[in-house]
């Protein structure tokens, strides 16, 4: 993937500590990432560069988030995802009615905001992955039809079992916890909702089911589809 291609994020928050574990993480997962310890310093950054989001902490001094985010809007459309300790409803009807595209509350796992920038971006329109077709095992997965394909052998996958699938392929090789999975599908549902969702796509995907070779089990932490 060229630097072009990649996604683009800026990270405001005046916790260093933050600030550095949401930049290696993010890089890691290939994006190109900048940070400013404060919305001032946000602002100068801005005039330089353009970003496809940008992930702003509410609680810092001198400008909040919220002022930040407020002024931003004036002049700026880009994707905002604001990061918060505070759990109340006024504070998070505040930041959507700003112009907020999401809110996630301290804390949280690196990847539940991974998942979060990619909704994000895709609601906005933003191609993430410009292939229409992937390789999983012997399947062909056709992203536009929501088929999978082996010779003359088509199935069909149902609308939950694409969400699921598209999640997996979001980050091939990365655990997923249920919690997650469930955040992802847009569901309410316990572990046992997840596990009967995994266990109906394994009987698409797999060539046996009860020993999976694709998508598996990782016992305590959740599920994995290996990349092939």
């Amino acid at each position: 993937m060229s630097f072009e291609e990649k996604k683009h994020i800026l990270v405001i928050d005046d916790d260093d500590r933050i600030r550095s574990l949401l930049m290696r993480y993010l890089e890691k997962q290939g994006c190109v990432v900048m940070s400013a310890e404060d919305a001032t310093h946000a602002e100068a950054i801005l005039e330089e560069f353009s970003f496809d989001l940008l992930v702003v902490d509410v609680m810092m001094p001198g400008k909040s988030g919220f002022e930040f985010g407020r002024n931003l809007r004036e002049r700026s459309d880009v994707p905002i995802l604001f990061l918060t300790a505070k759990t109340e409803i006024e504070d998070k009807a505040e930041g959507f009615n700003i112009g907020a595209d999401d809110y996630l509350s301290k804390p949280f796992e690196p990847e539940e905001l991974m998942m979060r920038i990619d909704a994000v971006l895709r609601r906005r329109g933003v191609n993430l992955d410009k292939s229409d077709s992937i390789a999983i095992g012997k399947w062909t997965y056709d992203r536009k039809r929501a088929d999978i394909v082996c010779g003359d052998e088509t199935v069909r996958l149902t609308d939950v079992e694409k969400k699921l699938l598209e999640t997996f392929l979001s980050k091939p090789d990365q655990i997923f916890a249920r919690a997650t999975l469930a955040e992802s599908l847009g569901i309410d549902g316990n572990d046992r909702t997840i596990d009967v969702q995994v266990t109906r796509l394994r009987k698409k995907i797999e060539d046996d089911p009860k020993q999976p070779r694709l998508l598996q089990t990782v016992r305590g932490k959740g599920y994995i589809l290996h990349s092939e």
